[in-house]
């Protein structure tokens, strides 16, 4: 049997050692991947961030949606570690401008909802 892979597809199946982000800011969503056994440093994924999303000169807090649909901060290296440990097989970061209003999930229990709800 033959079968044909995308990239994205060949990463997840045959490479247990990578994590896929999807990182949300507003209406954009962008996607790249880390090394799930040497994350680095929570500050080089900060500026790998905002680069992506180009909004370098803006102040954002990041968090991440958690296996039971919560949203987590991501702040510190303990806390990136937990999430790039914790991503199965993505880690799915929310972005969004510092003193705005806390960060709302209503996406992350869509996620959850979707999946539960598979038909």
């Amino acid at each position: 049997m033959n079968r044909s892979f995308h990239k994205s597809q060949t990463l997840r199946f045959y490479d247990c050692s990578a994590v896929e982000v999807k990182s949300k800011f507003g209406a954009e969503f962008r996607r790249f991947s880390l090394d799930r056994h040497k994350p680095g440093k929570f500050e080089d994924f900060y500026q790998l961030v905002v680069h992506t999303h180009h909004i370098s000169n803006t102040e954002v807090t990041i968090g991440y949606a958690d296996v039971h649909g919560d949203l987590l901060p991501i702040n510190n290296d303990d806390n990136f570690c937990k999430a790039v440990s914790s991503a199965n097989p993505l880690l799915r970061v929310f972005i969004q401008k510092r003193g705005t209003r806390r960060l709302s999930c209503s996406t992350c229990s869509a996620i959850i909802l979707r999946k539960k709800c598979s038909f």
